[in-house]
């Protein structure tokens, strides 16, 4: 559990307010020991100053001590509020103390000899096992008499000492339960807080390939966790759509591929039944050599689109020149073309260049070609033409053939997909693998561009692809 966010959390939390408490804590001791210093020593100098005045009155330069009317006892029982006083030589004989205390003060030779310099000092010092603050103050300030003579007043501090301890003690405690109940607090709202992404993975969990039309619906209602939810939703819908497309295409390649087969085994089975003539077998030959072939052809077109679909969202891209590469096929296409009548022409938007693969490109319009090669009649016609729209290239493709009805119009690309114009035996007497249009889609779809169909003016169908232009 130590690895985990609500830990992370809550240890996170404790310590930042813990990191507070013990700053504030220490400016606050600190402050009020600071208070409390201040307030001692404004309390000495005023002793210190009554005294002086009451030691120096005298015109004869005899001391005397402004004493409070408390006996010994009394004064001993009170001594915390007490302030002692003694006077002393310069050369440290004591002169005078107060009827208060029945031994000397305990002498700082060094603050001695700074107020018998006319300084004014402060010292931390020990009385009888008690800490105190004693004050030397020179009494040469009140008259030239008493030059050499420091008086020195001492207030003990030992409730001054008990009220910061018990002070850090108070904080300590404040501390330590702010920290815990903030632990304590952290790990609550850590457990509230992670209490949907838990939710959310066992019901993630659950969903299998059997189950892809389940859906999550764990803390959709809330704000910060309805944008995952949505998310893992519309993943699922994408790999949903994936898998039937997946299952649906793996269906129609293996009706496509037993057709092949079949015809070549009922063939070859008739041929074995009996003896036949060189004729009879070569007709069998040739005709399961076509079948073959079908069968390469369609491996290769699964093989396109096995590598497009996989390709991811980031393909290869490689700039292509639009003109150079439909050149090139076309004029592949011109002999069968020229065989068939058909007037092939090529309108060229000048140069322009594509952000896509130029083998990949050259396999789509060598599709769409052999497309509308294959549906125009004889003494027919096929323009191309390219151009830049905006930040894309526009190719279109226009046969006079029959053109594609509007409720096919939508599925001419869908793989397999075959109008009724499409099962009519192709101009060579080949048959079409059903993948030429689904490799023009999927390649278009890798590199951000479309296609689709419209009617042409050549009376036929116009083939559109539209995908974004090289950036120079």
């Amino acid at each position: 559990m130590s690895g985990s966010l609500r830990a992370r959390l809550a240890k996170r939390f404790a310590a930042t307010v813990g990191m507070g408490m013990v700053a504030v804590s220490l400016v606050g001791w600190v402050a009020l020991r600071h208070v409390l210093d201040r307030e001692i020593d404004s309390s000495l100098l005023n002793v210190a100053s009554i005294q002086a005045s009451s030691v120096t009155e005298s015109p004869d330069g005899v001391m005397r001590f402004h004493e409070w009317e408390l006996t010994p006892e009394e004064a001993i029982s009170v001594r915390d509020l007490n302030r002692y006083a003694q006077v002393w030589g310069r050369d440290g004989r004591s002169l005078l103390r107060t009827r208060y205390i029945t031994r000397d003060l305990p002498l700082d030779t060094v603050a001695l000899e700074r107020a018998g310099a006319g300084e004014i000092s402060w010292v931390r010092q020990a009385f009888d096992g008690i800490p105190i603050r004693s004050l030397y103050y020179p009494l040469e300030r009140r008259g030239a008499m008493h030059e050499g003579h420091v008086l020195q007043v001492s207030a003990p501090l030992e409730v001054r000492d008990a009220t910061l301890r018990a002070t850090a003690l108070y904080l300590a405690a404040i501390a330590i339960l702010v920290v815990g109940g903030t632990w304590v607090g952290a790990w609550w709202l850590g457990a509230s807080a992670v209490r949907p992404v838990h939710q959310i993975t066992e019901q993630a969990r659950e969903i299998e390939g059997g189950t892809l039309d389940r859906r999550i619906d764990a803390s959709a209602e809330a704000a910060e966790y309805r944008g995952l939810v949505d998310v893992l939703n519309t993943m699922l819908d994408r790999l949903q759509r994936s898998f039937a497309t997946q299952k649906q295409f793996t269906q129609d390649a293996s009706h496509e591929l037993r057709g092949p087969l079949t015809a070549m085994r009922g063939e070859l089975e008739v041929a074995l039944r009996r003896p036949r003539s060189e004729d009879e077998y070569q007709e069998v030959l040739e005709s399961s050599l076509e079948e073959v072939e079908r069968l390469g052809r369609m491996s290769d077109d699964l093989l396109a689109l096995t590598r497009i679909d996989g390709s991811g969202s980031e393909p290869a891209e490689r700039v292509s020149h639009v003109s150079e590469v439909v050149e090139r096929v076309v004029d592949r296409f011109a002999q069968a073309a020229e065989v068939s009548r058909i007037t092939l022409t090529f309108h060229d938007g000048g140069p322009i260049q594509a952000a896509m693969d130029p083998d990949l490109l050259a396999r789509i319009v060598w599709n769409l070609l052999d497309n509308a090669v294959d549906h125009t009649p004889v003494g027919g016609a096929i323009r191309i033409v390219s151009e830049v729209r905006g930040f894309n290239v526009r190719l279109e493709v226009h046969d006079s053939g029959p053109g594609v009805a509007p409720e096919h119009r939508e599925k001419v690309f869908d793989r397999f997909f075959r109008g009724d114009e499409a099962r009519e035996p192709r101009r060579d007497g080949r048959a079409g693998t059903g993948l030429g249009l689904s490799i023009v889609q999927s390649g278009l779809a890798a590199h951000d561009g479309r296609a689709w169909v419209d009617d042409s003016d050549l009376g036929g169908a116009a083939f559109i692809l539209e995908f974004p232009a090289a950036r120079v």
